[in-house]
């Protein structure tokens, strides 16, 4: 007899044309893990009837409804679809500057900046992870520079520049693409799922599978973590693979907290300890309807970004920006390696409050506790220096 073995288990999935119906059996992903423990559950009936024999004399199932969740460590690109789903926006590629020959590069702030034209009117963003090419000062070409502040004609980054004078052609291209909650023309995404057991040949399709939550841990050392969790409709199940010929793993880098850097109201602190981001997506399943056995829909609600983060009580900051409701900006790049041009993601949320600072106690560095919420920041947009979202993310490993 063969036990199915959760090292032969595979996790493949697609994107629905409609909720509920599964697509086609070409072209699903297999996905990386950790766990997935999506299933059916089912809401049941016990009789009330009184009778002499005095025993219970029926128990039925009614309605049926999947969910679960899908455990992994967050890996460059591997979750984009289950990220933009959350987010209920498509990925978009990232602005660029075109080719000029009238910016000036200083080894002090602001570091880039132009002459004619605007780097708002262009689309780039605090927090936008840029790369330049055409300097014949070379050590600014292919460097990843966050941006930190940002006028129409001053870009000031967070990373070291050489100076050099204007006249150069050069172009600022924000790398990868980006994705951020949209104010307007929200998406609905949902997915079939298959868990197939390949060592006992068997599938569970799951059907109308949406994304109910994404959480992101980021621990002080050891791997980025993401959990997605999912509602859905429905489950099938059959002796061979509904997916056929899926796309195979990614292969991209696992992120880790120790490789990147945290800037918290303007600050780059080397004294987090910890931190985590929840985007809630306040999903919710219809009630059940006369005469079927599955719900008839899974329905949206408000976006929640809320999150924790621990750092050492080195001073007041984070404590006074609690105390005194002060809005400040968060930001977080998770780096592949520690090269120069390496790949990387970035959340940004450039408008959240604080509430909390809790700190402990005992015979060590002491550890405030402040958990956050993000806002809307309802002064971004098109032609300003911020996106007009609570939470936007960043991949440059996605073409």
């Amino acid at each position: 007899m063969t036990i199915a073995a959760g090292i032969k288990k595979q996790v493949r999935y697609k994107k629905e044309s409609a909720w509920g119906t599964a697509p086609g059996a070409t072209g699903a992903q297999l996905l990386r893990r950790v766990k997935s423990d999506l299933d059916l559950s089912k809401q049941t009936y016990e009789s009330k009837e009184l009778s002499t024999h005095q025993q219970n004399s029926d128990f039925r199932h009614g309605m049926r409804s999947a969910s679960g969740s899908i455990n992994g460590e967050l890996s460059l690109g591997t979750f984009q679809d289950f990220l933009a789903a959350a987010l209920r926006k498509a990925w978009a590629s990232g602005s660029s500057s075109g080719a000029l020959t009238d910016v000036t590069a200083s080894a002090t702030a602001p570091h880039f900046v132009r002459a004619s034209g605007s780097w708002l009117t262009d689309g780039f963003k605090v927090g936008d992870v840029i790369q330049w090419t055409g300097w014949t000062q070379t050590g600014n070409n292919s460097k990843n520079y966050r941006i930190t502040a940002l006028t129409a004609t001053d870009m000031t980054v967070g990373e070291s520049v050489t100076a050099n004078s204007s006249g150069d052609s050069v172009t600022a291209t924000v790398q990868g693409k980006k994705l951020w909650i949209p104010t307007s023309g929200q998406t609905d995404d949902s997915f079939s799922i298959e868990h197939y057991f390949s060592d006992i040949t068997e599938s569970e399709l799951f059907t109308g599978m949406k994304v109910s939550k994404v959480d992101i841990k980021l621990p002080p050392s050891g791997m980025a973590e993401i959990t997605i969790s999912l509602i859905g409709k429905d489950v099938t199940t059959d002796t061979s693979e509904y997916f056929t010929t899926p796309t195979a793993e990614t292969t991209t880098a696992i992120m880790a907290s120790v490789n990147g850097v945290l800037r918290v109201g303007g600050t780059d602190y080397a004294i987090i300890t910890g931190m985590d981001i929840s985007i809630d997506c306040g999903m919710t399943a219809a009630d059940g309807v006369v005469g079927s056995n599955t719900v008839p829909g899974v329905f949206q609600g408000k976006l929640k970004v809320t999150g924790n983060l621990t750092a050492y009580f080195e001073d007041t900051t984070l404590r006074d920006a609690f105390l005194n409701e002060t809005e400040v900006a968060a930001n977080v790049k998770l780096d592949a390696t520690s090269s120069a041009d390496t790949d990387c993601m970035v959340f940004d949320m450039s408008r959240i409050k604080l509430g909390g600072s809790k700190k402990d106690d005992g015979e060590k560095g002491l550890i405030q506790s402040v958990p956050f919420t993000a806002l809307l920041n309802t002064s971004g947009g098109a032609g300003t220096a911020y996106e007009e979202t609570t939470i936007s993310i960043q991949d440059t490993s996605i073409t």
